[in-house]
């Protein structure tokens, strides 16, 4: 199975311009309430927990905004995380991973409605143990999540355990 989250995380920019024109707009309205001398009125916190909510859900939207692709078709799992932004021009906030079927140990799927994010576990000749990836698949359509588990669950039934 192969999917992408491309489609909805076309939002991600629109989200930043609103987020940008919130805390700007709140800034020149600090100015101006600093600046008017009919008011004997002087900035307090109040005036300043929009800039502090918006900079939180700037940070929040940017972790979170990130592209997804997954790739089960053939030996091999392939699995991307990617920005948003440049990722006509260049790659940047790139996470890969790609390797055969044959070394996914198991993997970890959590959805917390805001956030869900998906650890998968490779077994290395190099290092004892796994080695650990989590890719962010909060964009992801429901569908398409219950799809891609379904799929690493059918990749972890038909390989084989090694034997230690």
């Amino acid at each position: 199975m192969r999917f992408t989250n491309k489609s909805e995380v076309k939002i991600i920019p629109s989200i930043y311009i609103v987020l940008v024109a919130v805390f700007v707009t709140n800034i020149f309205v600090n100015i101006e309430i600093m600046a008017s001398t009919e008011t004997e009125q002087e900035l307090s916190f109040s005036h300043f927990v929009p800039n502090i909510v918006t900079l939180l859900i700037g940070l929040y939207v940017h972790r979170i905004g990130q592209v997804f692709d997954f790739d089960s078709d053939g030996e091999t799992l392939n699995f991307k995380n990617n920005g948003v932004f440049f990722s006509k021009f260049m790659e940047y906030r790139v996470k890969r991973a790609e390797f055969p079927k044959r070394k996914l140990g198991k993997f970890k799927f959590v959805d917390f409605g805001i956030y869900s994010a998906l650890t998968i576990y490779i077994r290395s000749k190099r290092k004892r143990g796994y080695r650990k990836y989590t890719f962010n698949t909060t964009f992801l359509t429901r569908k398409k999540k219950r799809g891609m588990v379904d799929s690493l669950n059918k990749v972890l039934q038909t390989v084989p355990k090694p034997t230690a």
